[in-house]
Formats: C-alpha cells, sequence, structure tokens
C-alpha cells in the first residue's frame, strides 16, 4: 500500500515540484496551502508524513507541528527559509523529525521521506483503524476520545489486526502472537477472546467488529 504525504506549503512553485516528485516516487500525495487546511485534511484522511513549512499564511508552522504532534504519531518534516541552526533546532524541540532548509535538493528531501517511512514501518507507536486508535506503549484502546478497557491478550489481538488491515491473519499467527505458542486443536481460546473484545467494541460503540474468513482467519470490518 502507498504511503500518504501530506504536503504543508503556501509557495505554489514549491508545492508543484514536491508534489510531482513524490507523485513520481509512487506516494499518494495531499495538498494543504496554510493551517487552517492541514488541520482539515487530519480531520477527513489518514497521513503517515507530513513535509511542512515553518512560515505560513494563517499559522506558525512551530505551533502546528506540536498540536498535531499531540494527535498524530506521524513523523514531519520541515521546509523552511529560516536556516540558521537556532532555527533549525527550536524545529526539532517542536516535535518535528526532520529539517531541510530552502533552498535544498529535492534528491535529500526524497531521500529523507523514504529514511522517515522506513522508520515508521519498523515501529509505530499509534496504530489507526477507523474509529480505533491504539497506543501500543500503554497497551490501551481508543474509540474516538474514549478508551476501551481490555485485558492484554484483548488488546494484543486487536494490535495485530490492526496492523494487518485487509489481510486476515492466520489463526496459528494469531496464538503465536497473543499466547506465545502454538494454537490449541480447538481453537476455544482465540474464539473466546474474540467474542469478549467485539462485546467490548459494541459497548464502546466502534464501527470496526472482528470477523472471520474460513480458510484464511481473522480480520478488522467495519461494522
Amino acid at each position: 500500500m502507498s504511503h500518504t504525504i501530506l504536503l504543508v506549503e503556501d509557495n505554489p512553485y514549491i508545492m508543484d515540484i514536491n508534489y510531482e516528485a513524490l507523485m513520481m516516487e509512487g506516494y499518494r500525495v495531499l495538498k494543504a496551502e496554510d493551517g487552517r487546511g492541514c488541520m482539515e485534511m487530519f480531520k477527513s484522511e489518514e497521513v503517515d508524513l507530513m513535509v511542512l513549512d515553518i512560515m505560513l499564511p494563517d499559522a506558525d508552522g512551530l505551533t502546528l507541528c506540536k498540536k498535531i504532534k499531540n494527535e498524530y504519531d506521524i513523523p514531519i518534516i520541515f521546509l523552511s527559509a529560516l536556516g540558521e541552526n537556532e532555527q533549525i533546532v527550536d524545529g526539532l524541540r517542536a516535535g518535528g523529525d526532520d529539517y531541510l532548509p530552502k533552498p535544498y535538493d529535492i534528491g535529500v528531501l526524497l531521500a529523507r521521506i523514504d529514511a522517515r517511512l522506513r522508520d515508521l514501518g519498523r515501529w509505530k507507536r499509534f496504530v489507526r483503524y477507523k474509529d480505533l486508535k491504539l497506543d501500543s506503549v500503554s497497551m490501551i484502546a481508543y474509540c474516538g476520545d474514549n478508551d476501551i478497557l481490555l485485558t492484554q491478550k484483548e488488546f494484543i489481538l486487536l494490535l495485530s489486526l490492526a496492523r494487518n488491515i485487509n489481510n486476515p491473519v492466520g489463526i496459528e499467527e494469531l496464538y503465536q502472537n497473543v499466547w506465545g505458542t502454538v494454537s490449541a486443536d480447538d481453537h476455544n481460546a482465540i474464539h473466546t477472546t474474540v467474542s469478549r473484545l467485539n462485546k467490548k467494541l459494541d459497548t464502546a460503540k466502534s464501527a470496526v467488529r472482528v470477523a472471520f474468513q474460513r480458510g484464511e482467519g481473522y480480520l478488522l470490518e467495519e461494522y
């Protein structure tokens, strides 16, 4: 699945160059010209990485970065004409994962994006699907703003499925992930855990349920 990159840039020339370069690399690219447009994108789209200009017409990029980092677990790369060391430090301290002063080489930008996405693939604290957000560090699942009280095994099972959207996870793999062992012949433990988990998702009014595909395994589906 192609990663989604959000470009937040008010300079149309720079926007067009970055957009075309990222599209040629096979990314799905979203565009916003200001802070308001940026936040609107996050309400309707799943963003994997953001390239953010610091000087926007309606927002300070540093403040915007802090706000986004508080709500979304994505890498942010700053692009800015402000290239002094102190300004770069400010950007990184605001939560930026990387900082490229303008003018920059488009090849360097593409390489930085690729590196950050590789890191993201190796470890991502928050995993989101529909109205669910799973914190893999605290092992807390949220439906909207409310946490769902799950046991450790229920959470690990849900996380395993959320990390494999549209790809059913086999019973043997789930037993290994959740129980650390090969599956029992009757599969009773997994059926019981899935049943409890679905009841809790229903109580939380989530739009997501755990479904079973015969011969394939378990996966998350919109209810």
